[in-house]
This record gives structure tokens, C-alpha cells and sequence, in this order.
């Protein structure tokens, strides 16, 4: 008999101050234009939600929440460009949907480059709709770039 190991699940846990630097590293890697570190503890200190996505001792993903008002922003999603293409993203983002609906958001924003046609697949994919852009919102090689921006409707569950 041969016994299958197969590796445990991912999992979403709070960010700690000691995954700052591992995610500004996945950061850097995945972008032109990285938040800091800084940006980061920012985001901890200021309250925000902020997520990562667990291979065992791993950090293959992150993200960031802010809701307030009855509406949800994803500040910043990422997962690490090697570990793309398998799942990890819409895991993660569903997971972040499910938060943002916890926390009695009655809707999700979000900014995406046009440049990103993964992310938006994957955004159009879980619901999202486009709702605006806007214009010069991200640093680019060339200037800048627009912002798309996307917005998800979250109804809650029926006795919620």
C-alpha cells in the first residue's frame, strides 16, 4: 500500500507585522509599481483588513480590505506569480467577498489596470461589474495608466 500525501488546504489568516516583509517581497515580485513595507504597516496600523493566504508555512497570497459605511474597498490582491493559474486568486478574493459580507458591506470596490486582463476575468468571473475609471490613477513605464473600476452588489443570505 502506498500511502498519498497531499498537501494541506490553504488557509486565510490575519497578517502580522513579522509577514510584512514576505509580502512586500511577493509585492515587488508581482509589480511594476509595489506598495512598500511601509504602505503595509500602514495598513495594519491603521485597522484595515488585512489577509494572507497560507501554503502551510508559506505566504502565497494577500490581500486588503477596508470597509466602513456599508462599503467594502479591496485596497491591494495579489498572490505570488509562481503560484498563478492555480486556484489561489478566486480562493483568496471569495474569501475577501465573504469578509467584506461579515463585516455588513452592502457593496465591493475595487481598481484594476486595463493592463490586467487575468484580474479582470477572475473579478468578472465572481460577479464583479465595471462602474467608472479612472483617468492617471496608476503609475506606469509610459506615464500613466486608468483605473478600472469594479463593483460587486453583495446580497446577503435570506434569515442573515
Amino acid at each position: 500500500m502506498v500511502a498519498v500525501v497531499r498537501p494541506a488546504p490553504p488557509s486565510l489568516r490575519p497578517m502580522r507585522p513579522e509577514d510584512v516583509a514576505e509580502v512586500s517581497r511577493i509585492e515587488s515580485s508581482a509589480y511594476e509599481f509595489p506598495w512598500t513595507e511601509g504602505i503595509f504597516r500602514d495598513c495594519l496600523r491603521a485597522g484595515y483588513g488585512c489577509w494572507v493566504l497560507a501554503l502551510d508555512a508559506e505566504i502565497a497570497g494577500y490581500g486588503v480590505l477596508s470597509v466602513a459605511a456599508g462599503e467594502a474597498h479591496l485596497l491591494n490582491v495579489c498572490v505570488a506569480p509562481r503560484l498563478q493559474g492555480e486556484g489561489h486568486g478566486r480562493r483568496l478574493m471569495k474569501r475577501l467577498i465573504d469578509l467584506a459580507r461579515w463585516h455588513q458591506a452592502q457593496r465591493i470596490f475595487l481598481e484594476v489596470r486595463p493592463s490586467n486582463p487575468r484580474a479582470i476575468r477572475l473579478y468578472h468571473d465572481l460577479g464583479f461589474n465595471e462602474i467608472g475609471r479612472r483617468p492617471n490613477y496608476y503609475p506606469a513605464r509610459q506615464g500613466r495608466e486608468d483605473a478600472l473600476v469594479l463593483a460587486l452588489e453583495l446580497l446577503h443570505e435570506p434569515g442573515s
